[in-house]
């Protein structure tokens, strides 16, 4: 079974174009999915309202256990700034992995023959087969029926991505339901707001360039 960073990456990706339809966000989202990780499997939890490690055993995921490892090295931080710390460098990570094992085909060109531009393809079958039908019958339900798909539901919505998710328009949740489905987990408002953080950073950066 594919972990719940290796399905968001998944979805996140275009079946047709192979391009990351995240708006800059799938990092961000995939942290989240390694805290979700964590946090089913009872390694990490808020306390105080600071994330901290529980339980520092492996739970057998390199990926997951890496932002574990890392997670206890550092001091107890706020949920939304542990998000930001573990995305860094974590898209490629887990690409390279769904690359490896055959889920996805990695092919690079240029964008205007100018751009440098990376498509992540899937294989046949279908890798992110599962969680779609999982995704699909929470849609047509109203609600998910295990904790996976739940948590799965909350991070499609958190760096929106529901486009990708479900290409079906005329099955897509709102925004609005996506994130009732998803529940009221501490990860999935700590990468809603690392997502409204990044965003505000990016508003500024650029106000600030064109008034130069």
């Amino acid at each position: 079974m594919a972990s719940l960073p290796e399905e968001l990456a998944l979805l996140a990706h275009d079946d047709t174009t192979g391009r990351d339809r995240s708006g800059g966000h799938l990092e961000l989202g995939l942290a989240g999915a390694v805290l979700y990780e964590l946090a089913l499997a009872g390694r990490v939890g808020v306390e105080s309202g600071k994330v901290r490690v529980l339980d520092s055993a492996p739970t057998g995921d390199p990926v997951v256990d890496a932002g574990l490892a890392a997670i206890g090295a550092d001091k107890p931080r706020i949920a939304r700034v542990t998000v930001e710390r573990t995305a860094k460098g974590l898209k490629r990570t887990v690409l390279d992995a769904l690359v490896a094992r055959g889920a996805l085909r990695h092919e690079r060109g240029k964008a205007l023959g100018l751009f440098p531009l990376n498509r992540y393809l899937p294989q046949t079958p279908d890798p992110k087969a599962d969680a779609r039908a999982r995704l699909s019958a929470a849609a047509r339900t109203g609600r998910a029926f295990d904790d996976r798909t739940k948590a799965l539901l909350s991070l499609v919505s958190a760096i929106r991505i529901d486009a990708a998710a479900f290409p079906d328009r005329a099955s897509r949740p709102s925004r609005k339901e996506l994130k009732a489905m998803g529940g009221d987990s501490w990860v999935g408002e700590a990468v809603r707001k690392a997502v409204s953080h990044k965003d505000a950073a990016s508003a500024a950066a650029a106000s600030s360039g064109g008034g130069a």
